[in-house]
């Protein structure tokens, strides 16, 4: 396990010296779980500690290099960079999932391209990134991975969640706020896909489907806010 880690530290170029620390970083829950012997610990505690490592770096970087931006802006510019999908894109961006270790059966459904594990990887990377070098180190590294979404030039509006735009949005424009109405749930509880509707002030603005409520309600809130734009109302 080890060996993998260390290739990994090559092509990332980490000047890491504990390799066993970063390849327990490497090591998804699936695996002990499938090996009750296994000597291998899961990443969940680097992965817990992580979080707060990431949350800081890109804090204090994008306080330094957007200066003209209120609390409000900059804590959406946070929330899309560590939110799941964003720090999902930076393990690709990483290569991490190449790297994963996993049980069978989650590398047979490919758990190796979820969202949440990648993210969760990349969050344990950074923890020991951080045991092992300190925080100086893990700072170069997670810069150097995000440097495209910390140096955006993009409108901070572009971070916030499409569910907060419509708000914003219909508030100013229509005095009223969205309601969001399930049309449909069908499917397994596995594989269930939703059918959500947003209305603001009576009118169907916009459909979305999803594999959560949450996900639906989201592309529901995108479709309202191209119909907003579109009418210009």
């Amino acid at each position: 396990m080890p060996a993998g880690a260390a290739r990994l530290a090559e092509r990332l170029a980490l000047p890491v010296r504990n390799l066993e620390l970063l390849a327990q970083a490497l090591v998804h829950s699936s695996y002990p779980n499938e090996h009750g012997g296994a000597p291998a610990a899961s990443n969940e505690r680097l992965e817990f500690l992580g979080d707060t490592v990431i949350s800081l770096v890109v804090s204090e970087a994008l306080f330094q290099r957007h200066p003209d931006e209120d609390e409000g802006r900059l804590t959406s510019r946070r929330a899309a960079i560590v939110s799941t999908a964003g720090l999902a894109a930076l393990a690709r961006r990483a290569g991490l999932g190449d790297h994963l270790v996993l049980g069978s059966g989650a590398d047979r459904a490919n758990e190796r391209e979820r969202p949440s594990v990648l993210a969760a990887v990349f969050e344990a990377v950074a923890g020991a990134v951080f045991l092992d070098g300190g925080l100086d180190v893990a700072r170069r590294w997670i810069l150097a991975i995000a440097a495209l979404e910390l140096d955006t030039t993009e409108a901070a509006a572009r971070f916030v969640s499409p569910k907060s735009r419509l708000q914003e949005m219909s508030q100013a424009r229509l005095g009223a706020v969205p309601i969001y109405s399930i049309v449909s749930a069908e499917g397994p509880d596995h594989a269930k896909l939703y059918v959500v509707e947003a209305i603001v002030g009576g009118a169907v603005l916009g459909r979305g489907r999803g594999a959560s409520r949450r996900a639906a309600e989201t592309a529901a809130a995108a479709a309202a806010l191209e119909a907003l734009d579109g009418e210009g109302v």
